[in-house]
């Protein structure tokens, strides 16, 4: 299955690379080769219980696949960009893709350095690809770039030992380096952006996504370090759970928000909710849904109760909230982006800031919150943290909060860019959905290596072309200008990478069929 997954990675990478050959292509061949070896290591690592941290069982390291995620989008994006003419977006799809680079080349360095004997093989080839990545950077990156990136790397080295520490068993190295990696760059850009404040430069609700992201990760951190020496399942510490959580959001981040946006956040925020007709009635569908959501929650525990206590709910059930969140994210996609992106983060907020009510178990919810999600574990939530609807959320949301808006002429791209902000929708909501109920009630003939079926994956292939033909139809800005034969590659090859990835695949296949479709 290794062999499989890497030798579809590398189709993914020569396929985008044939597209968009320039210098940087060079140094992504080059760093999946040197990935493919390293990849190795690191399960070797895992096997043996080498490894620094306590990483997810019952994956692969998964390096390979993660390593090309972020180079891939920043070459992507680059390309779009330039063909545009917008030259600042352009470079900085040159600095996201070297640090994409960077960021894996350190993951590998990290490997080759803890395994005994050392690898010669792998280390000539790990220093070839260093060699012709920094040669690459310095030819290509001004001397602000460079601090940039060195920036996001010291960023991420210091959020690796402190996360991977603190949540043992929650992430494989590949998923620790697209999560922590992008954590990482989120929390430089607002850094950047925060000291170099021009009024009227820059859309609010990018700002909003880069505060919301790194307050929820630093109201983690302190109350990690808090609940260190304080119980967390008493009255006085919920208490006070609450109030510094009050004090750190109006205190910290609304104003950092202000200083960004320059008006009062929480009005913006309503008038932005409220300003059409048609938000209004969003609003109004999405409560129902989410109302729904949790009305399956509560059935499916009322159900336990009443079978059986070590009653799990099934694969099936599972894909109910897939089918929600499909539900939630097509209108948005058709009638309003905007909207969406903004529902997004604010949904991405509350399910970590209810995960830490959970996993601290926080008065008066989160003994409860134990025991309704504990049903719908399955073996990827081995750590502390249950991270599996996250996932979900964000393999939905990323396509839309990474579409470079600013380099699309009347906001969309055209061909198969058209549909780049429906890689979630098409990749997860569609494609492992259908895979998943019909591959476990018809599916006969298996993958070999894998649990996934052949009937499966080609019922996800068939089941997003249809999605797509019916994008074409209520979606009157999609036009893909014959670009069929490259929808239907880059939808194959991602449904087949579902069928052998140990990786999280809500994470993983929305951002690889949104760089095929970006291409």
């Amino acid at each position: 299955p290794v062999l499989v997954e890497s030798l579809l990675v590398f189709v993914i990478v020569l396929s985008v690379h044939a597209v968009v050959w320039d210098r940087f292509s060079w140094c992504t061949v080059a760093l999946a080769i040197q990935a493919f070896y390293v990849q190795f290591k690191w399960d070797r690592l895992l096997q043996l219980g080498g490894a620094v941290f306590q990483f997810r069982g019952a994956a692969n390291s998964g390096l390979l696949p993660a390593s090309m995620v972020i180079p891939l989008l920043g070459v992507v994006m680059k390309e779009r960009c330039r063909a545009a003419g917008i030259v600042y977006f352009e470079r900085f799809g040159i600095v996201v893709a070297s640090t994409g680079m960077l960021l894996a080349l350190f993951l590998s360095v990290l490997a080759v350095g803890i395994t005994k004997p050392v690898p010669t093989n792998t280390c000539i080839l790990t220093g070839i690809a260093g060699s012709i990545i920094i040669y690459t950077m310095k030819h290509s990156l001004t001397v602000s770039e460079v601090i940039e990136v060195l920036e996001v790397l010291l960023i991420f080295v210091y959020l690796s030992m402190i996360l991977l520490y603190l949540l043992p068993r929650c992430f494989t190295p590949g998923e620790a380096l697209l999560v922590l990696g992008g954590v990482s760059f989120v929390l430089n850009q607002l850094i950047k952006r925060s000291l170099n404040v021009i009024e009227g430069r820059g859309d609010p609700i990018d700002f909003f996504l880069l505060v919301a992201v790194v307050g929820v990760v630093l109201l983690g951190l302190f109350f990690t370090v808090l609940f260190t020496f304080l119980d967390s399942g008493t009255w006085i510490s919920s208490m006070f759970f609450h109030m510094m959580t009050a004090v750190l959001g109006l205190g910290v981040i609304m104003p950092w928000l202000y200083r960004l946006i320059q008006r009062n956040p929480l009005f913006w925020l309503l008038q932005f909710l409220f300003q059409t007709q048609t938000r209004l009635y969003l609003l109004v569908y999405w409560t129902f849904l989410a109302a729904s959501a949790c009305g399956v929650v509560f059935y499916q525990n009322a159900k336990r109760s009443s079978e059986s206590k070590k009653h799990q709910a099934s694969t099936i059930t599972r894909k109910y909230f897939h089918f929600i969140v499909v539900a939630t994210y097509v209108p948005g996609l058709i009638y309003d982006r905007q909207l969406l992106y903004v529902a997004a983060v604010l949904c991405l907020a509350v399910f970590v800031f209810l995960e830490y009510v959970r996993y601290f178990r926080i008065k008066p919810f989160g003994q409860t919150l134990r025991h309704l999600l504990s049903l719908f574990l399955d073996e990827r939530d081995s750590g502390p943290l249950i991270l599996t609807h996250i996932y979900l959320l964000l393999g939905m949301s990323l396509p839309v909060w990474l579409f470079p808006r600013s380099c699309a002429p009347k906001g969309t791209l055209p061909g198969a860019g058209a549909l780049v902000p429906y890689s979630g929708v098409l990749a997860v909501g569609v494609g492992d959905t259908i895979a998943s109920v019909f591959g476990s009630t018809m599916g006969e003939i298996k993958w070999p290596g894998t649990k996934k079926t052949f009937e499966g994956t080609m019922t996800a292939i068939f089941a997003q072309i249809i999605a797509v033909a019916l994008i074409l139809i209520f979606d009157s800005s999609v036009n893909l200008n014959s670009s069929y034969a490259w929808i239907l590659a880059s939808v194959s090859l991602v449904s087949l990478l579902e069928a052998y990835t140990t990786q999280i695949d809500n994470l993983l296949l929305p951002l690889y069929l949104q760089i095929m479709l970006m291409a």
